[in-house]
């Protein structure tokens, strides 16, 4: 574990890749370039200066509204700065300088940005997902969780999403489940192996039944109301990466 000055520098530089994951969040599922051009206002046009990229800051000094335009920018973008500031900062207190610190922090990145997307598209890009089993298995070769394990987990994650989507179309001879969740929990199984893998999938289930079921008590959806699974497989894969490994042994100690 880290501490002192070296967590403020890991939190202001989470905070800067924060803003890149803005740019990833908004351009990606419009297929547009995420290094060309520059920042702009999504509603005027207007190119933005370079103190309007300050992250966080920016956003409290402009009141969170365009400095030309005056149309609201959208709280997500603080959000995401913020949150990733914090990973980083978290992580470097945790990991410290390592391998493991690079691989944990490639993956919570893509997490946020898979997470947003889908909450907004109900999409997963394939420029996330594909690299990221790539990246992960890579990684795995060096750190956690061994490469056997990661190739398990890639294997295992995509095969039970894939199992249970062709499942559930042959029977209601409908989509239950798209390829993006698929291939996003592959990536998952990737970096964190087959067990944390299965832990991530029982918290995204019971995460998604749990606000399912308040979204039908609360009249705000029926049974077949869309829900953005990628968004809970991104918190369950957030919580099996962190607290992942104490819980599984405590439940293993259980029995």
């Amino acid at each position: 574990m880290t501490a002192g000055p070296s967590l403020i520098v890991a939190g202001l530089f989470g905070a800067i890749v924060g803003s890149f994951l803005n740019v990833c969040i908004f351009r990606l599922p419009r297929g547009a370039s995420v290094v060309w051009p520059a920042s702009a206002c999504a509603s005027c046009g207007r190119a933005l200066a370079w103190f309007e990229n300050v992250p966080v800051v920016s956003y409290l000094v402009l009141a969170g509204r365009c400095r030309t335009c005056r149309q609201p920018i959208s709280i997500r973008y603080p959000i995401v700065e913020a949150l990733t500031a914090l990973m980083f900062a978290g992580a470097w207190w945790y990991y410290g300088p390592s391998l493991l610190l690079a691989a944990r922090l490639i993956f919570g990145c893509a997490l946020i940005v898979l997470f947003a997307i889908d909450l907004e598209h109900h999409l997963l890009p394939n420029a996330i997902t594909l690299p990221g089993i790539a990246v992960g298995f890579v990684f795995s070769f060096v750190t956690e969780p061994g490469w056997f394990a990661s190739l398990i987990g890639i294997l295992l994650g995509g095969g039970i999403l894939y199992a249970t989507a062709e499942a559930y179309y042959r029977i209601r001879g409908e989509e239950g489940l798209g390829m993006g969740d698929v291939k996003m929990l592959a990536m998952v199984g990737a970096f964190l192996g087959w067990q944390l893998t299965v832990m991530t999938l029982m918290l995204a289930s019971i995460a998604g039944s749990v606000i399912g079921g308040a979204m039908i008590v609360l009249q705000r959806g029926g049974m077949k109301t869309a829900l953005p699974f990628g968004t809970f497989l991104a918190v369950g894969a957030a919580l099996a990466a962190t607290v992942g490994l104490p819980l599984l042994n405590w439940y293993i100690h259980l029995w």
